[in-house]
């Protein structure tokens, strides 16, 4: 009886869930291009949407893994999740933008660091803050932890709004180094412009493609796109490069749940108490796995808003958290494959389903500009013409999704509370257990369910 290596564990799962993940988002992207030939769509229309809908699929399905490390492996009820992936990204800016002399003339300047450097240390501060939040938090259960880190992360946002941090002066050396700032801050209410290399001109930069890139832009522009096509290309380009960062999260995801570690993580999860009991220090599994799951949504938050020319605090309020939620809920906590396809569904047809039938329905019909109000849209129902209503109703459609959000949330509460994939059963063991000549299906886990 050998140990399983992680060469057996990976074609394990290559043998399963990949084809699962690749057969919905198949389904998902065959479903906007369809129904964008059939509006009649551009190229450049096209190109667009496919783009934002993969950038959402990359950060939601980030953020929901990393979820699922906290509340489906160790069930801990974290709803601070935006203020983590905050830290990230202000931290991140504030060591990344150029230094500016005595704070500018409107923005305040930055150390200066390059990118790579800037992201270590905003993963690294996100990591620390669940760390401090962690120590005194974690003796908590259930909606006291909630309490906590709901409360942080609006602390957090706070934080970011604050004149008291909009801009203060550092020291000019630090520990004998000399700094290349003078002034840095959040940027208060106002938040920070973003004026250095994004993530993907600097992941080009280091290694050596900025050259070819250019060069298949030119490609594009020359028989695809003939008006400015770098945006979308960059767009495109960068919403892959977030699908492979969630390839390694799954993959790091994966090996630490079939970990010894993953596996105390999911004792505690089922009774904390019986681990304790067995001798496991529960307190500093949970803290450990906290720290984790919080460094992994600060490098989400970077990834999701440094790409953009600036940063506000109204971008880190609580509803970012509750759609990484709804995204766990949808593909079934405790499970990394469903975490992700939650993710993907929840982009593909909650968050970006209805503004892409808007545009579909405004580029395909020429309905003119709605009316003011509902009770404009209402009287014009009642008059037997339901033009204005159809307006009305696309013009609202920021607020609808919340509504079709809390729809589908209550209907898989009551009817898939264990979400798209169903219950998994879980390897429970790092070796085969399996009989003499059986079927992997003969396996030990740690639960029932399906097999996985």
């Amino acid at each position: 009886m050998t140990e399983t290596t992680l060469y057996d564990r990976f074609e394990r799962v290559i043998d399963t869930d990949p084809k699962l993940v690749v057969a919905v988002l198949a389904v998902i992207y065959l479903a906007y291009i369809a129904s964008g030939v059939a509006f009649g769509y551009s190229l450049r229309g096209q190109l667009n949407s496919l783009a934002n809908l993969t950038f959402y699929i990359g950060v939601f399905g980030m953020l929901a893994l990393a979820l699922n490390l906290h509340w489906g492996y160790t069930g801990l009820f974290n709803i601070g999740i935006v203020g983590f992936m905050g830290i990230g990204v202000y931290v991140t800016a504030i060591l990344a933008k150029p230094p500016v002399a005595q704070g500018g003339a409107a923005q305040v300047g930055g150390f200066g660091l390059p990118l790579g450097i800037a992201v270590i240390g905003g993963v690294f501060m996100a990591a620390f803050f669940g760390l401090l939040v962690g120590l005194p938090a974690l003796r908590l259960r259930a909606d006291y932890l909630a309490i906590v880190t709901i409360a942080f992360s609006e602390i957090v946002r706070f934080t970011m709004m604050s004149r008291t941090f909009q801009e203060f002066t550092v020291p000019d050396t630090v520990l004998g180094y000399d700094l290349a700032a003078d002034t840095v801050g959040l940027g208060g209410g106002g938040g920070l412009i973003l004026n250095y290399a994004s993530p993907l001109e600097a992941l080009l930069h280091a290694l050596y493609l900025w050259e070819p890139y250019l060069g298949f832009v030119s490609f594009v522009q020359a028989n695809l796109i003939a008006n400015n096509p770098r945006p979308v290309v960059d767009g495109v380009v960068y919403g892959l490069l977030l699908l492979a960062v969630c390839g390694l999260y799954y993959w790091l995801l994966t090996w630490t749940g079939e970990s010894p570690f993953g596996r105390v993580l999911k004792a505690i999860r089922e009774d904390e108490d019986v681990a304790n009991a067995l001798g496991k220090d529960t307190n500093r599994f949970k803290l450990k796995s906290f720290v984790l799951g919080c460094a992994l949504m600060g490098f989400g938050g970077i990834l999701w808003y440094a790409g953009r020319g600036s940063i506000t605090p109204p971008s880190f309020r609580p509803n970012i958290t509750f759609f990484v939620w709804i995204a766990l809920i949808i593909g079934g906590a405790g499970s990394n494959t469903g975490s992700f396809l939650g993710g993907a569904v929840f982009a593909a047809l909650l968050y970006e389903g209805p503004r892409y039938i808007k545009n579909l329905i405004e580029v395909a019909f020429n309905l003119g500009d709605g009316p003011g109000n509902f009770g404009q849209a209402m009287a014009a129902l009642g008059s037997l013409d339901p033009v204005p209503f159809v307006l009305y109703t696309l013009n609202s459609i920021s607020e609808l999704r919340l509504v079709i959000m809390g729809v589908v949330l209550i209907w898989l509460m009551h009817n898939r509370p264990e979400g798209m994939l169903g219950h998994r059963k879980e390897t429970a063991a790092s070796i085969d257990l399996s009989r003499p000549g059986g079927a992997k299906s003969d396996a030990a886990a740690a639960d029932g369910g399906d097999q996985q």
